[in-house]
Order: C-alpha cells, then structure tokens, then sequence
C-alpha cells in the first residue's frame, strides 16, 4: 500500500516562506490520514477521499480556494479514474459545491460518466450535493489585482492498495481570470489516467498538459513495457517541444513511487506507511 498526493505548483513568486511550510506540512499530513484511509479502503475510495482533504484546505487551488475566472465567477473541475476498471468519471466547470471530487466519483454509477456547467450542477444538488460557495477572500483579492492590473494550480491522489489496485483523482480550481468555459486537463484522461499498471495524477498549464497527452503517454508506456522512470523521462522529453509546463506523480503496479516537473516547483509528498518523501 502507498499513496502520492501533490497540491499544485508554488506558482505565486510572492508566496511567502511561511506558505510554503504550510503547504508542506499540511501534504504531509493529508498523506498520513489518507494512508490511515487506505488500510481499510480501496484504492479508488483513497483517492477520492484524499483530494477532498486537499479541497477541504484553502492553501490549494481546489474546492475551497479555487481561483476566480474572468467574469467573477468560480468554476471547478475534476475526475477519478479506477485502474481495475478503467472507468473515468468526472465534472467540468462545476460551481458551488464543496467537493467536485465526490459528484465526480457518484458520477462513476452512472452511464454518463463526464458532465459540464449546468448539468453537472444540476446532477450534484439532484444526489443530496448542497450549495456551497467556495469563494475566499484572499482570492478575491487576488481577482481585484488583475482586474486592476491585467493580471497553476491543481492537486491530485495516486493510491495502490492492498490488492495491487491503481487508482487517481484530480482536482482543480482552474489557472485564474481564465475566459469562461475554459476546459483543462484535469477531467481529462491528459491529466488524470490509470488502469491496472499505472496511475498518473498531472498539474501544471492545462492546455501543455493536454497538447502533450502527458498522464495518457506515461501509462501507456508503463503498460507496454518501460520502466515508469523510461516513462517519464520520454514523456517529459517531449514536453520540453512545446516548453510545456508540468508535472507529475505516479505510482506503478509494482508500487513504485515517481514524479516529475518541468519547472521544479511542484509540490507533493508520499507515504508508504513508513517512509515519507515530501518536497521541500
């Protein structure tokens, strides 16, 4: 059993110190708690559980503390996708619930596993999901610069369990004062894939994530055959064409533990029970 989770990039210049301790200090402690979960859960429960903790804490830019698009409003995204199965469920531009990672995992019952804006709005309050505004003010603020000023951010859950099964979620509060409707990669299988050799969880510029089809790319290469460091090291190879900007973390079905970014800020932290590794 181990679990890798990563809370976005340190994408702000001005982030103080004091913010990026916290942030490394509150992975580390979603990492325990989510492990604590895996003992007795599955890998796709794990996942789903861990993201809404990173959701839950408004040093991320997910659930609460999504950043605010162009015209004033937030609109969230995210997915899970089950490794034994490979079945993806997600919402995209989702507004005012809690946790767009759990409608994304009630999703995974349905025929119509992916939903957008109004729908996915309407699929949520249908199956109990309240109204909840995700809006704080230190992203108000941050909004009101750039409307003065003409002014990254995702996390993620990689879990195998006790019976070797992969499984990953993803959630995203969007880059910031992005034009309305704009799609990224979270609920996308470019920046949320797995299936039973391979789990990939990206963050980064959407649109990088998805021209390089990079979470996709890593998995299959696992799947036929590489290494999920070989994996990673072409995918990322390929990345620098575009000077794309991204990373990710991953485990493989042997419970090896990978991550990588293009630009090294990413921030993560992994637990095997034992053993932590968080960025610093």
């Amino acid at each position: 059993m181990k679990i890798i989770i990563h809370g976005g990039f340190f994408s702000e210049s001005d982030q103080s110190h004091e913010v990026k301790t916290a942030k490394q200090n509150s992975l580390k402690s979603i990492a325990q708690k989510a492990f604590e979960y895996l003992k007795s859960n599955s890998a796709f429960d794990t996942a789903a559980y861990a993201v809404s903790l990173l959701e839950d804490d408004e040093l991320y830019n997910a659930g609460i503390g999504s950043q605010i698009q162009s015209d004033g409003v937030i609109r969230m995204s995210a997915a899970i996708m089950d490794g034994a199965t490979q079945k993806l469920s997600g919402v995209i531009n989702i507004q005012d619930v809690k946790n767009p990672i759990f409608v994304a995992k009630e999703l995974m019952k349905e025929d119509d596993r992916v939903l957008g804006g109004n729908g996915a709005k309407n699929y949520a309050t249908e199956h109990g999901f309240e109204n909840f505004s995700t809006e704080i003010p230190q992203r108000r603020r941050e909004y009101e610069a750039k409307l003065e000023n003409g002014g990254k951010g995702t996390v993620g859950c990689v879990a195998i369990d006790k019976d070797g099964k992969l499984a990953v979620a993803t959630s995203t509060g969007g880059k910031g004062f992005e034009i309305p409707g704009r799609i990224s990669d979270s609920a996308t299988v470019a920046g949320n894939y797995a299936n039973s050799f391979c789990a990939v969880s990206c963050t980064g510029v959407g649109e990088d994530i998805v021209s390089n089809a990079t979470a996709t790319k890593i998995v299959t290469r696992v799947t036929d055959g590489m290494t999920i460091e070989e994996a990673f090291t072409k995918t990322f190879d390929e990345l620098k064409t575009i000077d794309g900007f991204a990373g990710a973390i991953a485990i493989d079905k042997n419970g090896n533990i990978y991550h990588q970014d293009s630009y090294p800020t990413m921030v993560f932290a992994s637990f095997d029970g034992e053993n932590y590794e968080v960025f610093n």
